[in-house]
């Protein structure tokens, strides 16, 4: 008699077959373990809303977690049950999901972008400036394929964005020719690579079943790759993958500290900045909601509080009524 899928294996194959992204996979059955272990290892189909009130009020009251970061252990978990257990849960999740304040994004002027490039090499320069300058996530650009750049045009396709949408934003022009360098070196390392019995990506959707010569194709090679062959976790395959985030993550967030900036930095910090420096442009709001891929414009709205001069740029009362010098 063959035996049933072990319970991970199941959220795995559930997670999979609805094209969740790896990294969502991994976060799930992290949260999915850990629930499992605070109640002694026992089955979560013996469990119910009591055990996951108890594990949620765990996490907030004494491991201090953010309300984010506890919201995303109860989609977990809400997972778990709903889709891999068949168990709905009717009078649950709305009591106990944790309310997420409204935070104001860091933004760096634009001397304190300036600065921050400068101060970043190679390739992680290049990266720092098409994030500041097409505000993409840094996701987004370790994704981008070869063939996702319009040079012509002027443009990045993002695809399978925030949602899994595709989108298309700009591409910045004094970027053109430093990336087309970049990607010639690229194209060498890929021909290398052939030579060696590598040179194969992984395609999104088994398309290398649909075009079984598609995954050594320039064009599907990634624009950021990593300095070495490695095996992909879900297929075996042994390739070259996009560069890992925590690389530039570490570069821009040491580069800040040099520049003498000692507000939180980070790569998603540019997106802030090219969202709300195109507002300050006088751009507007529904083309930069566009350009970031916001389902919503309340999402973008918020770079409307922190331009360059608070309040919708209205002037403070006091400075109609003191001297613009004054000495403290």
């Amino acid at each position: 008699m063959e035996k049933s899928p072990r319970l991970l294996d199941q959220v795995r194959t559930a997670l999979r077959l609805r094209h969740y992204s790896f990294r969502t996979e991994k976060t799930y059955l992290f949260w999915i373990r850990r629930y499992i272990l605070f109640h002694n290892k026992r089955h979560p189909n013996q469990m119910g809303v009591i055990e996951i009130r108890n594990f949620l009020a765990f996490l907030a009251m004494d491991q201090h977690l953010a309300a984010a970061t506890q919201n995303q252990a109860l989609n977990s978990l809400l997972f778990l049950y709903r889709t891999v257990l068949g168990m709905q849960l009717q009078d649950f999740p709305t009591p106990v999901r944790a309310f997420r304040s409204v935070h104001l994004p860091n933004v760096l002027s634009r001397e304190e972008v300036k600065r921050v490039l400068s101060l970043l090499t190679g390739t992680h320069q290049l990266m720092g400036m098409l994030l500041y300058g097409s505000g993409i996530r840094l996701m987004e650009c370790l994704n981008l394929r070869v063939k996702d750049i319009d040079f012509p045009e002027l443009r990045l396709v993002v695809r399978s964005g925030k949602g899994g949408d595709d989108r298309v934003t700009m591409l910045p022009e004094s970027l053109v020719n430093r990336l087309q360098t970049h990607l010639s070196l690229v194209r060498e390392v890929h021909r290398s690579d052939l030579l060696n019995g590598f040179g194969k990506t992984i395609l999104p959707y088994a398309l290398d079943r649909k075009y079984p010569n598609a995954n050594s194709e320039w064009g599907w090679q990634y624009v950021f790759p990593s300095s070495r062959i490695s095996r992909d976790p879900i297929s075996g395959m042994q390739a070259r993958f996009h560069a890992d985030p925590s690389c530039l993550q570490k570069a821009v967030h040491q580069a800040a500290r040099r520049a003498g900036i000692h507000k939180p930095v980070g790569p998603h910090t540019f997106r802030h900045c090219f969202a709300t420096h195109l507002l300050e442009s006088g751009y507007d709001i529904r083309t930069v909601q566009e350009l970031l891929g916001h389902k919503d414009v309340k999402t973008t709205m918020i770079y409307t509080h922190i331009l360059h001069r608070g309040g919708m740029c209205v002037r403070s009362p006091l400075d109609g009524v003191l001297p613009p010098k004054v000495q403290a």
